[in-house]
Order: C-alpha cells, then structure tokens, then sequence
C-alpha cells in the first residue's frame, strides 16, 4: 500500500493516496516511520485542500450572484463540505484513536507535536466550513495548545515547531477574528527563531526560512489591515 500511495502522489491522485495510506496505517505500527508520517499529512492536505479551494472560490461567487442561483450555489458549497468534513473525521479519528497514543507512548516530542499540529489543522477546516463551528473551535485551541506546550521543548527554528505556530496564528486570524491573538502568536515565533538562526540544524534551514518568510509576510499583511 505504501508504494501504490507513492503512485498516486505522483499523479496527483490524491483522494486514491488517502485510501492507501488508511491501509498503511491500519495494517501498520502505531508509530509510522518519517517517510509515512510525511505521506499521510500530503494525501490529506491535498484531498482537503482542493475542496477548501472550492468551497471558497464558491462562497466568494455566491456573494455575487443573483438570488435565484444562491440556493443551488450553497447547495453545492453544503456538498462540497460534506466532503470535506468526511476527510476531516476520518484523519482525526486515526489521530486521536491511534497515531497520537502511540506517539505519547514512544516519548517522541517531534512526532507528537506534528500529530497534535495536525489534528488542530482538520478541526480548524472543519470550523471553517461548518454551520454550528464553535465545537470545532474549541477543539481546535485544545490540539493546537497542546501542540505548543510540547513544542517548547524543540528549537525554536525546527519547522515542525515554526509550522504550528503559523496554522495556530492563522487560524485566529480568519477563524476566530482575533488579531491580537494572531499577532502575538505569529511575532513571538518569527522572533525567537530570528534570535537562534545562527543554531539552525542544516537540515532544517530550508522549511525554516520559508516559514519564517510566510510569518513575516502575514505580520506585514495584518498590520496593514
């Protein structure tokens, strides 16, 4: 399952490497190697991904259009996100009923925090297409607080770490309106890894600095706004 999930990845077959990945996880270790982690947050960011891009290219087309096309364009946005939070459910059920105990019990801070990352991540796209969201809010804060409590315990320029703070401060920009909060949280991870640059792990420098980049470029955005 783990190649034909390479396959698919190759040909953009995305919605066919969640499958298999599910496979991989299912008959596999609770603990994934890197090379699995890694291919199961892909399947799912680009399954997810391409609806999300859907259903706001269609929320900002249903502003426009007339009151007749409105009830059948957010018909087709309710589908769309019934896809989505069907994706969303199965990811976190595999990260709460599997990948995350098994993270904890192997005492590995990286992966639990890129688990915890990720399950704020999907309880986030689920807020942001849900009707009733604020159960999805609130589950949001509590994966992605647990995230940063552990997160103190790696470099501040690992991009695992870099990565959360720019979903977490993300997320309180355009989900829960609060730009103080989005701020805070965006500065203060840009800041400390400026500060420890020069410790930055080769290995590291490449995602670190975009991410360092893509944090800086929203503190300029949202100053502005």
């Amino acid at each position: 399952y783990l190649k034909r999930a390479k396959w698919a990845s190759a040909i953009d077959r995305h919605d066919d490497m969640v499958k298999f990945m599910n496979q991989v996880v299912s008959y596999g270790e609770d603990l994934l190697t890197t090379e699995e982690r890694d291919l199961l947050s892909v399947a799912y960011r680009n399954a997810v991904g391409e609806r999300r891009k859907a259903w706001r290219t269609l929320s900002d087309m249903a502003e426009k259009v007339s009151n007749g096309s409105k009830g059948t364009m957010t018909q087709y946005m309710e589908d769309i996100a019934e896809e989505i939070g069907k994706l969303c459910e199965d990811v976190l059920s595999l990260l709460q009923n599997q990948l995350i105990p098994g993270a904890a019990s192997a005492e590995s801070k990286v992966v639990q925090v890129f688990y915890l990352k990720m399950k704020g991540d999907y309880y986030r796209y689920l807020a942001e297409v849900q009707e009733n969201e604020e159960t999805a809010k609130e589950d949001t804060v509590k994966a992605y607080s647990a995230a940063t409590s552990i997160a103190t315990e790696l470099t501040s320029t690992d991009p695992i770490r870099l990565g959360l703070n720019l979903n977490y401060s993300v997320f309180y920009y355009e989900i829960m309106k609060d730009k103080s909060a989005a701020v805070r949280i965006a500065k203060g991870a840009y800041d400390d890894a400026l500060t420890d640059l020069d410790d930055m792990l080769e290995e590291h420098y490449k995602d670190s600095t975009l991410i360092m980049q893509l944090l800086r470029e929203n503190l300029i955005l949202w100053s502005r706004n």
